[in-house]
């Protein structure tokens, strides 16, 4: 059995520790409340510049010249697919990036058993690291973009992807990352960038709009999808930020509850062992004045 000296190191590390982690719990719910309301101001955005593709879509489908656009055309079999992983670039958030590199192989086997060559952009130090292990090529390495998203930043980045895409050098672009849901709740989201699948819009729709379109409908799409490929880049990010933050409290709320209940433990042992030391130094004590009668 541990010395009482040991067992009150032990309690003392533990309190220590939670103190940490209750901190941190504390840190990161701060931080979620902010990347929630990010998230919120971004969303009517989303809203506006969808209806004005799905808008265009309808009008480019009546005359079907969404056949010919590059950006909705999709190819049976892809050659050569981009998978962007979006990871945290810090830990301490439970399964967090587990979840989503699993998802990330489980994208990658799928498309290589189909004969498609993969490339991986990567984003995050936690998956930049995991790939590292791995041996895996990455084409891009992107480090402090998910813990600090900036709409530049993403924009710059997704541009090089989608001139990827218009040049012919790969045929499928595909975003994974960890989405948040609610406090205690984060969901993985797969989503296809390019090509866009006119399905997903309402291309049906009749347009009610009095306006007329300048130049003409081919290049306002050209830039509305631009302007969505970009936002959907850097709200993924948001989105990412704020499921890393949810994740985080959740885990440091459990490994707070964890060393609360490692204290209790512990402090039942120091008094075991401290009820046990003074009775053996009681009968030490009773057996020595025996001995000397």
């Amino acid at each position: 059995m541990a010395s009482l000296k040991d067992i009150k190191r032990k309690i003392k590390s533990v309190k220590g520790t939670e103190k940490t982690t209750r901190a941190m719990k504390l840190v990161s719910s701060a931080k979620l409340r902010r990347a929630e309301q990010v998230a919120k101001a971004s969303k009517a955005y989303a809203v506006k510049i969808t209806e004005m593709i799905e808008e265009i879509s309808a009008n480019l489908a009546k005359s079907k010249d969404s056949l010919d656009n590059p950006y909705f055309k999709s190819v049976a079999n892809p050659k050569t697919v981009d998978i962007i992983a979006i990871t945290s670039d810090k830990g301490l958030c439970g399964g967090f990036n587990s979840q989503t590199i699993k998802h990330v192989n489980s994208l990658i086997e799928e498309f290589e058993k189909k004969g498609a060559k993969i490339r991986l952009r990567v984003i995050g130090k936690k998956a930049i690291g995991y790939y590292r292990f791995q041996k895996r090529e990455m084409a891009d390495e992107i480090e402090g973009l998910s813990s600090a998203p900036n709409y530049q930043d993403a924009a710059s980045f997704i541009k090089g992807v989608v001139e990827s895409y218009l040049n012919g050098e790969t045929d499928k672009v595909v975003m994974v990352h960890n989405g948040y849901v609610n406090m205690i709740t984060q969901e993985i989201r797969i989503d296809n960038l390019l090509p866009l699948d006119p399905d997903e819009f309402d291309v049906k729709a009749v347009s009610t709009s009095e306006l007329e379109m300048e130049p003409d409908d081919d290049s306002l799409l050209e830039e509305l999808v631009n302007r969505y490929i970009e936002y959907s880049m850097y709200y993924a990010l948001i989105d990412s930020l704020a499921a890393e933050h949810g994740a985080r409290m959740q885990a440091m709320d459990s490994a707070t509850n964890n060393a609360k209940e490692m204290v209790k433990t512990l402090t039942v042992a120091y008094n075991k062992a401290r009820q046990e030391a003074i009775t053996t130094e009681l009968i030490e004590i009773i057996s020595g004045v025996e001995s000397l009668k």
